[in-house]
């Protein structure tokens, strides 16, 4: 099995000796941290990486312990097993458990609603008188990655599937009156071009957090693409050695950022400001300043900081809030970006509403902006990159 991990491993560009794309690999990292932030969208031209950067995970992604099953259950978790898990807890059998990698599942465009969602044998069923399910990818992907490059090209039936299980984090097939359900519990991680198509509004809700990515324009940064690329390609297993050691540490520092998680103290008045955010944006519902806080701790948990901090809450907000503003995909990328950068410098700017109240007026002009500093970073996935550069990994 070592052998095996190691050689996929090598397939995959390193994660660390990728240029550029901060934010693209801190919204990565932070899913590492926190599984339940629910995914990462990411939005680029053809030919920027997107497919490379989520590839390379595999080379940080943590061990996880699991139950020896096909749906690799928690055995710490006694309420979301697969019914063969349940039955075995009610009995009290002692089933064993083993250290694996976590699940990384790329789900093809061409894949059937079987193949996704698993096939419940009912013709089995009718001669031994039990159920046979054969699980798919969604139970693959249980308590790790499901991967789906060119997302938005995805057939409407295969996005109500995912829908449902991301929504539950469960995946039941029905057949002739006979279900069966098990647990799917997954990171989603879709990446698209905006030139053929956007997703559907449901779908896109369901991703935690958005990064949209550009071609990089220094000479330096493209020069140093075609170095880093041509010396892999000539030896891939080499390459990926030497950046081992880096990649690993990266992967210590998720363990230990995991650790610290549940411990990172979340002060009212970041609450107060996570929400403000999300009503200066006008966006649906209530996901949107639950996720920027639960970024914001992951965020400060990746650098060993034990509590949010402004710079955590502005940086998470350019993570979460993008996708979630109304007509955000009228917008070119730099638009955008400048418009949720003058909605948070007003936020930040504004005089704090009284107790219960959300301030409503965010329409301030760009001249009455200008100059403002907004707290933080000045792009989105410095924060860990800054953290990473000083422990000299990139």
């Amino acid at each position: 099995m070592a052998s095996n991990r190691t050689s996929e491993i090598s397939q995959n560009f390193p994660f660390c000796a990728i240029v550029g794309q901060e934010a693209l690999r801190s919204a990565l990292l932070l899913n590492m941290v926190d599984p339940g932030l629910g995914g990462v969208l990411v939005r680029g031209d053809k030919g920027t990486g997107k497919t490379t950067a989520v590839r390379s995970l595999r080379g940080i992604m943590p061990a996880i312990q699991a139950i020896d099953c096909p749906y690799s259950c928690d055995p710490q978790d006694l309420y979301h097993r697969c019914p063969q898990c349940r039955k075995a807890l009610e009995s009290l059998f002692s089933q064993p458990v083993i250290t694996k990698d976590m699940p990384f599942v790329e789900l093809p465009l061409n894949a059937t609603e079987d193949r996704i969602a698993g096939i419940l044998q009912i013709e089995q069923a009718l001669k031994s008188g039990e159920r046979y399910f054969e699980p798919g990818l969604l139970a693959a992907a249980n308590r790790g990655l499901l991967y789906v490059d060119e997302v938005n090209l995805l057939p409407d039936h295969l996005v109500d599937i995912l829908l449902d299980a991301a929504a539950s984090g469960v995946n039941t097939v029905e057949r002739e009156g006979v279900s069966f359900s098990h647990p799917a519990k997954f990171m989603l991680i879709g990446t698209m071009n905006p030139e053929e198509g956007e997703l559907r509004p449901q779908f896109l809700d369901r991703f935690g957090l958005s990064v949209e990515i550009k071609t990089l324009q220094q000479a330096t940064d493209r020069r140093e693409i075609i170095q880093r690329r041509l010396v892999f390609e000539a030896d891939p297993r080499k390459y990926t050695q030497e950046w081992r050691q880096r990649d690993e540490i990266v992967k210590q520092r998720i363990l230990g950022a995991r650790e610290i998680l549940e411990k990172v103290n979340i002060p009212h008045h970041q609450i107060d400001l996570a929400v403000r955010l999300a009503a200066a944006g006008r966006v649906s519902g209530h996901r949107a300043e639950i996720l920027i806080i639960k970024t914001a701790r992951a965020l400060a948990a990746f650098t060993g900081d034990f509590e949010i901090s402004n710079a955590h809450i502005t940086e998470a907000a350019l993570y979460v809030l993008p996708h979630r503003l109304q007509n955000w995909t009228l917008d070119s990328e730099g638009d955008q970006q400048n418009r949720l950068r003058t909605l948070i410098t007003q936020v930040f700017n504004e005089k704090k509403p009284a107790e219960g109240e959300l301030s409503e007026n965010f329409e301030t002009s760009d001249t009455e902006t200008e100059g403002m500093q907004i707290p933080g970073a000045a792009a989105a996935g410095s924060i860990v990159f800054e953290f990473l550069k000083k422990k000299a990994l990139m």
